[in-house]
């Protein structure tokens, strides 16, 4: 028989704050964190709305702000988190064995420094061309090695075990919004095979910086209702323009059930259902018919051996732009059939903003806790009803209702879809 995984650690640092259950009442009582963007001038920007981190120093994690100050944005967060989720544990103490406890994240891209890219840039003008010996003579002077080592997505979780002291397995993947649910599964699926005992887990990303915005300005796929901050992430809404960028970590302490028991842990819940695929349709856009999204909720709930009827809840990957909230309507519908429309799903996007890579972990987090309190956060801004999302998105107002077992989706660019189903324990 394959060994039971369990949650017993949880720490976040994200728009809404750094602390899990304070952050949680304010998802609760449908708070925003979007605001004007501060991290870079966005004036002449289509959007310049963002749900940045604000308020919060690596040094509130207990860190000396000198040890990390050529690491970036994500790398700071993701010590924030995974401090605060491994304390969760009572793991700090080194109560798991080093070479049977491992990381798997799933972070983005790191360290960007715009400022000397650009004094870069200036140096290799010369007339209507461009000298790359001066750009590059330019680039060897004021760029540091390892701001340029921290580049590497892979950094943060190299950071987090030596840390922790985590000899065991070190992984990430970049699976886009997918990326820290998919680490979530494959960590779990490390411990169900026996290989570890222990996963701290998760995801971090920060891409509000120049070539994030315009990245995903170009694709049209961000809301540029800047008149309106706090409306503009309006997933299942007739009137949703896009996505809101957002940026932070969520960490998850992942553990062998009896491993927990033995050490008296504190178990918020379990992983039961893991599923993966991918649409392999377009870059950019889901399959129509919701191909990939509508197999990877049957494979976790497969893999859970639930019916779709004992799900009390989904927390949606509802980004708020056109496709992606139509098509995961139709997934749903798809595979739950006419219990579909009996089953709650709602969108916590419409508060957090999109944290790309971290988001996934962030709603598996807010869906382990709907479950403990039997409470279910809201869509916000929910206004005007969709004909092609005519399901129960929880509009405005949380819901009480007592649940034992939720899912929860992430779908990504590049087709990668991921679904996990978690139990009360």
């Amino acid at each position: 028989m394959r060994k039971r995984v369990v949650v017993t650690g949880m720490g976040w640092v994200m728009p809404l704050g750094s602390r899990i259950e304070p952050v949680w009442k304010k998802l609760l009582a449908g708070e925003s964190g979007v605001d004007y963007i501060t991290i870079f001038d966005a004036t002449n920007f289509p959007t310049r709305i963002a749900a940045e981190v604000k308020n919060w120093n690596v040094a509130d994690a207990g860190e000396d702000p000198e040890r990390w100050k050529y690491q970036g944005r994500h790398t700071k967060f993701a010590v924030g988190a995974a401090r605060m989720a491994v304390e969760d544990a009572g793991l700090l103490a080194g109560l798991a064995d080093p070479t049977r406890f491992g990381v798997y994240l799933g972070s983005g891209e790191g360290h960007q420094d715009f400022d000397h890219f650009t004094e870069m840039v200036v140096c290799g003008l010369d007339g209507d061309g461009f000298d790359i010996s001066k750009f590059t003579k330019r680039g060897l002077e004021v760029l540091h090695p390892i701001g340029e080592l921290e580049q590497e997505p892979n950094m943060p979780s190299g950071h987090l075990a030596s840390m922790f002291n985590a000899q065991g397995p070190n992984a990430n993947c970049l699976t886009a919004c997918a990326a820290s649910s998919q680490a979530a599964g494959e960590a779990t699926e490390m411990i169900r095979r026996g290989d570890v005992d222990v996963m701290l887990s998760g995801g971090t990303h920060s891409m509000i910086h120049p070539f994030g915005v315009t990245g995903f300005n170009l694709l049209t796929a961000l809301s540029t209702r800047n008149d309106a901050p706090t409306k503009a992430s309006r997933p299942f809404d007739l009137h949703r323009d896009g996505f809101v960028l957002a940026e932070g970590a969520a960490m998850v302490v992942l553990e062998e059930y009896e491993h927990a028991k033995r050490r008296g842990a504190k178990i918020y819940g379990e992983i039961v259902g893991y599923g993966s695929t991918a649409d392999a349709f377009r870059v950019t856009d889901s399959h129509p018919e919701g191909r990939g999204a509508a197999a990877c909720m049957r494979m976790a709930l497969k893999d859970a051996g639930l019916a779709p009827e004992e799900i009390g809840y989904i927390n949606a990957h509802g980004t708020s732009t056109a496709v992606n909230d139509k098509v995961e309507s139709l997934a749903a519908k798809t595979v739950f059939g006419e219990q579909a429309y009996k089953t709650p799903m709602s969108s916590t996007k419409s508060m957090t903003g999109h944290l790309i890579a971290a988001a996934g972990a962030t709603e598996l987090i807010i869906t382990l806790l709907a479950l403990r309190d039997g409470v279910l956060p809201p869509t916000i801004n929910y206004e005007t009803p969709d004909p092609a999302c005519d399901l129960d998105y929880v509009p405005n107002q949380a819901r009480e209702k007592k649940i034992r077992y939720g899912l929860t989706n992430s779908f990504g660019f590049g087709g990668q879809n991921i679904a996990l189903v978690v139990a009360k324990v």
